[in-house]
């Protein structure tokens, strides 16, 4: 059995999850195109996704692991909807 040190490598994750958050916080405040916007969006879903999966690890805890699947597919859902939105827009 190998010895990984659980706690250091979810605190390190977490670390690395925020530095994404933020820059993906700041190219959605930044813009300038609301294609931008939506991607850093689903950049941001993605890292919510990715924290819950780390929490249901972390935690032991399989709900959190539920909370990222139905996140990941309303994300999935809502990043369709929108390229039907954008193609809709380039035609009319």
């Amino acid at each position: 059995m190998s010895n990984i040190d659980l706690p250091a490598v979810a605190a390190l994750l977490a670390v690395v999850l925020c530095v994404a958050l933020a820059l993906a916080g700041w190219r959605m405040l930044r813009g300038p195109t609301i294609a931008d916007r939506f991607v850093a969006f689903d950049m941001l879903t993605a890292v919510a996704v990715a924290f819950s999966a780390l929490t249901a690890v972390a935690t032991g805890r399989s709900a959190f692991l539920d909370v990222a699947l139905v996140l990941a597919l309303v994300n999935f859902v809502a990043t369709a909807a929108f390229a039907l939105f954008l193609e809709r827009k380039g035609r009319g």
